[in-house]
């Protein structure tokens, strides 16, 4: 049996894969928890991504289609690219999913996510923030590195334009939604506040959103906090006042005892069980606003 992981190094790696610590003074700090018999290695072991065990849909699943696509982004990176996913047998117009990665592109976690919201009914597009850097690097260290390089505000645009890609494609409802981890989460607050016409959103764990901007916010949101994730969770109570204040259409769920990214299965962050009941509350608030 694996000896649990504490929770002081769950508290390490989110400070560095944020971007408040460097890699050599993340390892420093590691090796204080290398005791009795615990190894750095199982230490990373328990913190850093593994995406090839985490996989729920496989790149040629028989149920959906799915492709490299380039789209216009005039006020971002002028072209963005991306991964497309729709069920394979559905005909007809659908609504759509924007799904929005984490602080390091699009990685195979969240190509996976996007997989998956394609498997409820829906045209999924999942951009990479780093395409016109070369796309996601192969690894997290040099893609957080990365995106740092990109300009924030033409980044947020490239999202903006997904979402009016999906709406414009011949074969869409004009419906679509975003969900988003992390940097994601609060660019999906982000759009909420920004574009009146975006059908619905759905944030993991992200960044509010500059609270006089809630008042603009006319999608209805579903909202999800780990409830050890302290950061992030400083924001809510001014966040829940304004949506209050405003009549917003919102529901948040806490999920007690879980970190920060407990939705992405790469990670020891993990937690199978909070995870299955937010995605699944997720596909049916989309269900409910996007049809």
């Amino acid at each position: 049996m694996k000896p649990k992981t504490p929770q002081q190094v769950f508290d390490l790696y989110d400070e560095y894969c944020h971007g408040y610590m460097d890699r050599r003074s993340f390892m420093n700090k590691l090796t204080t928890y290398a005791v009795g018999g615990v190894t750095m290695a199982a230490l990373l072991e328990s913190v850093m991504p593994d995406y090839a065990s985490a996989q729920e849909v496989a790149e040629d699943d028989n149920r959906i289609v799915s492709q490299r696509i380039t789209y216009p982004s005039p006020k971002g990176a002028g072209t963005m690219g991306g991964l497309y996913v729709r069920p394979a047998t559905v005909a007809g117009k659908l609504p759509g999913i924007v799904v929005i990665h984490e602080n390091r592109g699009l990685n195979p976690y969240v190509e996976d996510v996007a997989r998956r919201a394609a498997l409820g009914g829906y045209q999924v597009l999942a951009p990479d923030a780093l395409y016109p850097l070369g796309g996601y690097p192969g690894n997290d260290d040099d893609g957080r590195s990365m995106q740092r390089k990109r300009d924030p505000n033409k980044m947020f645009e490239d999202f903006v334009a997904a979402v009016r890609y999906l709406q414009s494609r011949e074969d869409s409802t004009g419906k679509v939604g975003c969900v988003g981890f992390c940097y994601g989460g609060g660019v999906s607050n982000l759009l909420a506040a920004r574009l009146p016409d975006l059908a619905a959103a759905v944030p993991f764990y992200g960044r509010v959103p500059p609270l006089d901007e809630v008042a603009n916010i006319r999608a209805p949101l579903m909202i999800h906090y780990a409830g050890l994730d302290k950061r992030i969770n400083d924001g809510w109570p001014g966040y829940e006042e304004a949506l209050r204040q405003h009549g917003k259409n919102y529901v948040m769920y806490m999920y007690d005892g879980v970190n920060h990214g407990f939705h992405n299965y790469s990670t020891g962050r993990y937690d199978a069980k909070a995870a299955a009941l937010a995605w699944d509350r997720t596909m049916g608030f989309f269900k409910e606003h996007l049809g």
